[in-house]
């Protein structure tokens, strides 16, 4: 299957190329145009109904009408001379009030030239409420709510036309304005950060550029692989947005991102592995036809990408099984993304080497003259040498990282880092006179059973005891609803309902005291950022405990099937292990000791075992199957290992650099969980290459020889030709890569 794919598609280079490219541009668009209307931005749906706050969000919903995509935004409005507001002031803060609540706020053009039939008019009349006033008379708060997907930018442009309106109607009446909530900190925060995310992905791909013009000496191998790696992302997002369509499943907003940073990464990867080997073949047989080596190289090579992209797709299928709805959705659809990756890589990518041949590494004469050894030669003989040692040290460098797991917390704090935005100083200003939570409210949802009804009296004793709960500033107005079959509570807590303070309220002290005073006959939800979050930490707790074991399980099988061997997968096995102990290691001592975080993110355990357990194995299977190759031909098992580090390890520092670099970028995210996973990510992909792949795994091979692939030892298999039937001997021992 594999030596068909690459066969066809270097015999056929120009049609594979024209047909990548035509659905690359055409998916592209369409992942462009439809991204936001498969996203879900409200994290409490992705809960399973069992959950309380799932449930007081269903209430929330079917009782009282709220809609799933509703956004709030609290608009604060004082005298600009700074003066307590008056009667008078307050009546012109209604009668403003009520005119936006009557007017329509279209949505501006949209900035990108998509067709007008793809883009979502966001245009509506936004909900207006008076919220309530400051103690001291300071300001008065209004309540506004627009709908449609907070991520969506057509939604920020509506939301920036009814920001300007307001200011400019307020201004009229003598008033300033501040503007915060979930979508004001979410526009401000974007806008703010513009310029420096631009900033970053303009360095990262000018740094993958860099490393390949230093490594290749060429322009074609520096620029291909980042604009294959674009098009093929593009047809992979398409992919996995027309999936979501069609199946009507719901992605996470940061899904897409998260698929962009992930193929950026192993694209190139597995492309500088076929460059690598193309080049190390062109040397070795100057006239043999460039695509008949390309042909064969990308048969060879095909076979380990696939075995690596193989184990990707394993590990984040996994996330299938969980119960939180956004690993359910983010696993199957990077599964999905990393799929149309291999599939470019078995046709796309041996396309482009046939085409370009030996012009891929002009102008560089490094084809043309005998290489000379290099770093890799080097560490190839040190770890042929010394396995011993090595081992020891490798194992010695990852414990001590390791050891950082002691005392480990968990942070399941949600909130974003230092910004001075607009919304940010409006919530400071409201925070010093109400409660924090005044403009992110824990609800408390009653309903009655069998078909009674409620009353504000009936239900008394519950908000009464909810007013002495320590950490809940203010209790609203119980509110019933039209049949009087449903009340709800709000509770503006003291804490930032973002903060791990507000999570322990809510699941403990709240939730208790709901319990406990919920009157006969009714049922009492708690809902709300905080009680969502507080949900979403326990399934993710009970997910870590399932996904973990399955995902570990279903690696070794595809490691035992692809090496056939049943020791060389328990050797990769123990070094992804290691590896992921000593990069989250790392991590709780840098976040949590080091720079006194609460704890690291709730979620970067999963992440790292996903990452860097999947992705680390890719440069583990690369370096397992050039050594198992080395070892086919007569000779010491301890040279055939120091060859295989002699040709693999350039390619697999470049890859781990290039990967390294592509997730390091998001370290410069001012939300703080987004900064862990970034700099977490980036170690455990360097240790992975470095520490486990050039020196654990050949120094162990070394040590066990030709058992490391008990019970078949390939020594005893040389007279078999494998998939490169050009490939002599002699090679083998002069040449270098650099």
């Amino acid at each position: 299957m594999i030596r068909a794919l690459t066969g066809f598609s270097t015999r056929n280079p120009w049609k594979v190329i024209a047909l990548w490219a035509v659905i690359g541009m055409f998916l592209t668009l369409l992942s462009q145009a439809l991204v936001y209307r498969v996203t879900e931005t409200q994290s409490g749906d992705f809960l399973p109904a069992k959950y309380d706050s799932a449930a007081a969000l269903k209430i929330a919903e079917e009782r009282f009408g709220v809609q799933p995509d509703a956004n709030a935004v609290t608009v604060l409005v004082a005298r600009e001379d700074g003066k307590p507001l008056t009667g008078p002031d307050h009546r012109r803060v209604g009668a403003v009030a009520e005119k936006l609540g009557r007017q329509r706020v279209e949505m501006p053009e949209p900035k990108e030239d998509a067709p007008a039939f793809l883009t979502e008019d966001h245009s509506q009349t936004p909900e207006v409420s008076p919220a309530m006033v400051a103690p001291d008379r300071d300001f008065e708060l209004l309540s506004v709510q627009l709908t449609g997907n907070s991520t969506d930018p057509g939604l920020h442009d509506l939301y920036r036309a009814f920001r300007e309106e307001a200011k400019d109607e307020f201004a009229e009446a003598g008033m300033r304005t501040g503007f915060t909530g979930g979508l004001a900190d979410l526009v401000d925060t974007g806008d703010a950060e513009e310029n420096t995310e631009k900033v970053v992905g303009i360095l990262m791909v000018g740094l993958i550029v860099l490393i390949n013009i230093l490594v290749f000496r060429s322009v074609l191998a520096a620029f291909v692989p980042l604009l294959a790696v674009v098009i093929i992302g593009g047809a992979a997002a398409g992919a996995v947005v027309g999936a979501a369509m069609l199946t009507g499943i719901k992605l996470d907003p940061s899904t897409p991102s998260m698929i962009s940073v992930v193929l950026i990464g192993i694209g190139v990867d597995y492309f500088l592995f076929l460059l690598f080997r193309f080049r190390e073949q062109l040397r070795a047989h100057p006239d043999a036809p460039a695509r008949t080596i390309s042909g064969e190289v990308s048969a060879r090579v095909g076979t380990a990408i696939t075995s690596a992209a193989l184990t990707i797709v394993a590990a984040f299928a996994t996330l299938g099984i969980a119960t939180f709805g956004q690993f359910r959705v983010l696993g199957p659809a990077i599964a999905v993304a990393v799929l149309v990756m291999l599939l470019a890589s078995l046709t796309l990518m041996p396309a482009l080497l046939a085409v370009t041949g030996r012009k891929m590494f002009w102008p560089s004469r490094s084809l043309k003259r005998e290489p000379r050894p290099g770093a890799a030669a080097r560490v190839g003989d040190l770890v042929a040498r010394r396995p011993f040692t090595l081992v020891l040290a490798s194992v010695a460098l990852l414990g001590a990282l390791a050891a950082g797991l002691v005392g480990i917390r968990m942070d399941f704090g949600q909130t974003t880092g230092e910004q001075d935005t607009p919304a940010a100083t409006t919530a400071a200003e409201i925070s010093r006179t109400l409660p924090a939570g005044v403009s992110d409210p824990t609800t408390v949802y009653v309903t009655a059973k069998e078909g009674r009804t409620l009353t504000a009296e009936g239900i008394g004793a519950l908000p009464k005891a909810l007013a002495e709960v320590k950490g809940v500033g203010q209790v609203g107005k119980t509110a019933l609803n039209g049949d009087r079959s449903a009340a709800r509570i709000d509770l503006y807590l003291t804490a930032d309902t973002q903060s791990q303070q507000a999570r322990d309220l809510v699941s403990g002290p709240v939730r208790d005291t709901v319990a406990h005073h919920t009157p006969a006959g009714t049922e009492a939800h708690v809902g709300g950022t905080a009680a969502i979050f507080a949900d979403i930490s326990t399934a993710v707790d009970h997910d870590l405990k399932i996904v973990f074991p399955v995902a570990a399980a279903l690696i070794a099988l595809i490691l035992l099937v692809l090496l056939r061997s049943l020791l060389a997968p328990a050797i990769l096995m123990i070094a992804v292990g290691l590896g992921f102990a000593a990069t989250l290691g790392a991590s709780a001592l840098v976040f949590q000791h080091l720079l006194d975080k609460p704890g690291v993110n709730f979620v970067l355990p999963l992440v790292l075992f996903l990452f860097v357990v999947a992705l680390g194995t890719d440069y583990n299977i690369l370096i397992s199957d050039r050594i198992r190759e080395e070892m086919e031909h007569p000779g010491p098992a301890r040279a055939a290992v120091a060859r295989a580090v002699r040709h693999t390890a350039p390619a697999i520092a470049t890859a781990g650099v290039v990967l390294a670099a592509s997730f390091g970028s998001l370290g410069v995210n001012s939300n703080p969980g987004t900064q862990q996973i970034g700099f977490a990510t980036a170690l455990g992909i360097m240790l992975s290459a470095f520490v486990l792949s050039i020196v654990l795994v050949p120094a162990l091979a070394a040590i066990l020889g030709r058992s490391t692939w008990w019970p078949v030892r390939p020594g005893r298999a040389h007279g078999r030709r494998h998939a490169e039937p050009m490939a002599s001997r002699p090679h083998h021992d002069r040449e270098a890569v650099h």
